[in-house]
């Protein structure tokens, strides 16, 4: 497995980590702070579908890059 591929795998899996944070809000999750000071839920829904948007941007060059250094050759 080669640099570029680790990457990949480790964007992947912090990915799909924040869409499951997102579907646990969607479904009412409440987060709090370490002092109880609840986190406003549409504001941490709104950076986590930045984040997520973020990576698939990330994602799509990696694979891109991947792709081409494989391709065939002419």
């Amino acid at each position: 497995m080669t640099a570029s591929d680790t990457e990949l795998a480790r964007f992947k899996a912090a990915r799909d980590t924040a869409i499951h944070r997102l579907r646990l809000i969607e479904q009412g999750a409440q987060i709090v702070y370490e002092d109880g000071t609840p986190v406003d839920m549409a504001s941490e829904k709104a950076r986590l579908e930045e984040v997520v948007a973020g990576m698939d941007r990330r994602i799509a060059r990696l694979e891109l890059a991947a792709a081409k250094a494989t391709g065939p050759l002419n």
